[in-house]
């Protein structure tokens, strides 16, 4: 069942979230989807997304880094068919 993205981030705080994305906002950006794998170490959750066709999201739900720090991940959303 689909659940908010929203409460996914908060029940996996600081994990990586694979997520089959079942509604969008009208920017695009997903707001609901069935969570498929989390994990804390990113390349975990990557080998299950490579196995997978479908309308992806792939993210991390840490907290954003304080003023001053920057950070980058090569993942992003995903979208295989």
């Amino acid at each position: 069942m689909a659940e908010r993205i929203k409460d996914l981030e908060k029940r996996y705080s600081e994990e990586w979230l694979l997520v089959e994305v079942t509604k969008e906002d009208r920017y695009g950006n997903p707001v609901e989807g069935n969570l498929l794998e989390h994990n804390p170490v990113k390349e975990n959750v990557v080998k299950k997304s490579k196995k997978l066709k479908a309308d992806l999201a792939l993210f991390y739900s840490g907290k954003i880094p304080k003023k001053g720090y920057a950070f980058c991940f090569s993942a992003g959303i995903m979208r295989r068919w």
